[in-house]
């Protein structure tokens, strides 16, 4: 620790959703939702290759939600401006759902290190055209089809985050870093095709597809992953 990634090329798209229905999804989390807007929460869906990194070469998908630190206690009154003053004082995270790799040893890491949901998909990855996709297979049966167009340059600097994630009836929390290089972002930006699988099915309960929030990509993403850390049951 910690485990460092060199060069990946990321692709994202942000979705709001019903947060009740977000909560469904986490029913089986020891976390809740950050209600962004009264009655909505973000998903995020993202596609990674991986060119260089400690755990080798390999492509990635992930489905995300941001949720409240579990610390955080009781949800504020809702209102207009409630999911903001949430945010200003207890902060936020991303909670990975599910995170279906191609490659055997990120599986294994990532499940023992990190209690990441790892598990093995087929992930194709079109990256040297215009327009950026992935198409994502589990037990061959298509998940999604999805496409993302880069939009305008924006500069940032380095981004640290919290993940969390539950496996095996413990909830982690891991902190990283992403640093990233060649960065885009626009208002919507995504076309979304779903396939028959039950992830598929879980994610028209969300009420996919639909015009993205946002999408960003990296062309050349560095990141840091520390040791993660168990947490209470709250």
């Amino acid at each position: 620790m910690p485990v460092e990634v060199r060069d990946a090329t990321m692709c994202s798209a942000m979705y709001l959703v019903r947060a009740d229905a977000a909560r469904a999804v986490l029913a089986y989390a020891d976390v809740d939702v950050t209600e962004v807007l009264p009655g909505k929460a973000l998903c995020t869906l993202a596609f990674v290759r991986y060119g260089d990194s400690d755990l080798d070469s390999y492509h990635e998908f992930g489905v995300a939600f941001m949720v409240r630190p579990p610390e955080a206690g009781r949800p504020p009154t809702r209102g207009v401006l409630s999911g903001l003053k949430d945010l200003r004082l207890n902060g936020t995270g991303a909670f990975i759902h599910w995170l279906p790799v191609d490659q055997g040893f990120t599986m294994e890491a990532g499940r023992t290190i990190w209690g990441f949901p790892k598990e093995l998909a087929e992930i194709d990855l079109r990256l040297t055209s215009p327009y950026k996709r992935c198409v994502l297979r589990k037990d061959g049966r298509l998940v999604l089809d999805l496409l993302i167009r880069p939009g305008m340059p924006v500069v940032t600097g380095p981004t640290p985050m919290d993940a969390y994630s539950r496996l095996d009836g413990v909830t982690r929390r891991t902190s990283w870093t992403m640093r990233p290089r060649g960065l885009r972002a626009r208002p919507g930006g995504a076309l979304i095709r779903l396939g028959n699988h039950p992830i598929a099915k879980e994610l028209s309960e969300l009420g996919l597809p639909k015009r993205a929030l946002m999408t960003t990509t990296a062309s050349h993403l560095k990141m840091t992953f520390h040791a993660p850390v168990e947490l209470p049951h709250y």
